[in-house]
C-alpha cells in the first residue's frame, strides 16, 4: 500500500473514504507526506457519518448523535489500497476506507460491512459469490434551466432522441469515453462494454464479473464516483438517478452472479438450460425478501419514477428464462455460465447494501431451501396476481422497518439507521418543487 505512494511522487494529497448509508463519499483530506500514519493507524470520525441525510445532515433523532456522545469509529484502509483520481487536476490518490468500534470489531451501521457478513456466511458453506454489474447513466447538460443531452464535442449538435445501441451515439462522445477507459485502467475497475441506451443521453457500460462480491461492489461505487468526476471535467454532467426524463425509460443497475464451490464447479450450472436445485432455491430467496427489501433497491423519491409497467424496469415479484420483463432473469447460454439476473435496482442505489440485498436474500432461499413459483412465460406486466415491488417509497420505508426477512441477512442496526434516514429525508423533501428535487439528486446519487 505504501509503495503504491513511492511509485508516484508526484502525488501531493490524498482522500481517504467510506461509503454512508446512501453511497456518499464521506472522509478527509490529507497531505501525501502523512498518508504512512493513515495507513499504519487509520483515521477516526464520528459513527453518525455514515448515518447522514442526501443532504449531508445529522438524523434528528439518531442515537449516535448526542445520545452516544457522537463518538468516533476508527475508519481503516480497505484491501483496495491506493488508486488515482484521474476527474481531478493536481495528482491525487484515493484511499477507501471503512469502520470499525475502538476494540477492532466492524461497525455494524457500515455498509461495506453488511455486504462482507454476508459473503462471510457463504465461505462458511463452502461457496464464493461471483458478481457482475451493468450500470447506466445520463450524460446531462444541467447549465440551464432544463435538462436536455450535452452538445456532441464532435459535431456541437445535440442527439434529441434515444439511439438505442447506437454506434453514431457512442462515437459522438468518443472523447469522454477514452477518457473514461483510461481512467477504469489506471484504477483497476474491469469496465466492458458500453452502449447507448434508450433514454436521453443515456448509456451503459458492464463491469466484468469477479468472484469478490466486495470488490465487485467496490468497483461499482467507485465506478459511479469516477463517472460523475470526470463528466464535470468534460464540461457536463454525468447522473446515476433514476428517473431525471419523465419521459424516457430510468437508469437500472442490474447485477449477474452465481455460485462456485470450493473446486471452482458453479453450482447453479445443471448442464441444461433449467439450473439447479440451488439456483432455484436462490430465485425463491430473492423473490421472497424483494417486496421487504425494495429499499435497497429504489432509496430514493425519484427511484419510484423508474418503477413503472412497461418502461423497461421491473414492478412484479416474479422471474422467468430469458425474460427482461421479470424482475429475475436466468440468461441462457452456455450452462458452465448459469447466473441469475436480478434487475430491480436502480443506478442511484448504494451498491454495497444492494449486493448485500441480493446475495443476503439468495442465501436466506438456499438455507431454507425455498421453492420459486412457476416462471414467467411472455409479458410479466400483463400477469394479473403477481406480488408487486412496493410502488412507492414510504410503502417501501414501511415495508423494511416491519419486515421479519430482512433482519435475518441485514444487520437491524444497519436497517433502524437506514429507516431513520429515509424518513427524514422523506419529511424535508416534501418541501421542495420537482425543480429542487431534481437538483438534490443530479449530483448525489
Amino acid at each position: 500500500m505504501k509503495d503504491w505512494l513511492r511509485k508516484h511522487p508526484d502525488v501531493r494529497t490524498i482522500r481517504v473514504a467510506a461509503a454512508d448509508l446512501n453511497g456518499q463519499a464521506r472522509g478527509k483530506r490529507v497531505p501525501a507526506r502523512f498518508a504512512d500514519k493513515v495507513v499504519k493507524d487509520g483515521t477516526r470520525f464520528p459513527f453518525s457519518v455514515l448515518n447522514l441525510d442526501i443532504w449531508g445532515e445529522d438524523i434528528d433523532d439518531s442515537p449516535l448523535v448526542f445520545e452516544q456522545g457522537d463518538q468516533d469509529g476508527v475508519l481503516r484502509p480497505t484491501e483496495r489500497g491506493f488508486m488515482p483520481m484521474p476527474w481531478l487536476e493536481a495528482p491525487t490518490a484515493l484511499l477507501p476506507i471503512w469502520m470499525f468500534r475502538e476494540n477492532g470489531t466492524p461497525y455494524e451501521g457500515d455498509p461495506r460491512h453488511a455486504l462482507a457478513t454476508v459473503v462471510s456466511r457463504f465461505k462458511a458453506r463452502g461457496l464464493t459469490p461471483v458478481c457482475a454489474m451493468e450500470l447506466e447513466f445520463f450524460l446531462i447538460d444541467d447549465s440551464g434551466k432544463t435538462l436536455q443531452v450535452p452538445p456532441s464535442p464532435r459535431s456541437g449538435k445535440r442527439r434529441k432522441a434515444a439511439e438505442t445501441l447506437s454506434i453514431r451515439a457512442l462515437d459522438a462522445f468518443d472523447t469522454f469515453f477514452t477518457d473514461l477507459y483510461d481512467a477504469c485502467e489506471a484504477m483497476d475497475i474491469p469496465a466492458d462494454t458500453s452502449t447507448s441506451e434508450t433514454g436521453l443521453g443515456q448509456f451503459e457500460v458492464n463491469l466484468m464479473h469477479c468472484d469478490d462480491a466486495l470488490r465487485a461492489a467496490d468497483d461499482a461505487w467507485l465506478f459511479k464516483m469516477l463517472v460523475k468526476g470526470l463528466a464535470r471535467r468534460h464540461g457536463f454532467a454525468a447522473s446515476f438517478m433514476a428517473k431525471p426524463y419523465p419521459e424516457y425509460s430510468g437508469s437500472g443497475l442490474h447485477t449477474h452472479f452465481s455460485l462456485v464451490d470450493n473446486d471452482g464447479r458453479n453450482v447453479f450450472d445443471s448442464g441444461g438450460p433449467k439450473g439447479t436445485a440451488m439456483l432455484k432455491q436462490a430465485v425463491a430467496g430473492c423473490l421472497n425478501a424483494m417486496h421487504d427489501s425494495t429499499l435497497l433497491f429504489a432509496p430514493h423519491q425519484n427511484s419510484y419514477e423508474r418503477l413503472i409497467p412497461g418502461k423497461h424496469a421491473p414492478t412484479a415479484v416474479s422471474w422467468g428464462y430469458e425474460n427482461r420483463t421479470s424482475a429475475i432473469r436466468i440468461p441462457a447460454g452456455n450452462p458452465a455460465a448459469r447466473r441469475i439476473e436480478h434487475r430491480v435496482a436502480g443506478g442511484d442505489v448504494n451498491p454495497y447494501l444492494m449486493l448485500a440485498g441480493i446475495l443476503g436474500a439468495a442465501l436466506d432461499g438456499i438455507e431454507h431451501e425455498m421453492e420459486p413459483a412457476s416462471p414467467i412465460v411472455g409479458n410479466a406486466y400483463a400477469v394479473t396476481g403477481l406480488p408487486q415491488i412496493a410502488p412507492t417509497w414510504e410503502a417501501a420505508i414501511d415495508a423494511l422497518e416491519q419486515s421479519q426477512i430482512v433482519p435475518r441477512f441485514i444487520h437491524p442496526e444497519l436497517i433502524k439507521n437506514l429507516i431513520s434516514t429515509k424518513r427524514q429525508e422523506l419529511h424535508y423533501l416534501d418541501e421542495l418543487s420537482d425543480t429542487e428535487k431534481l437538483e438534490l439528486y443530479l449530483d448525489t446519487v
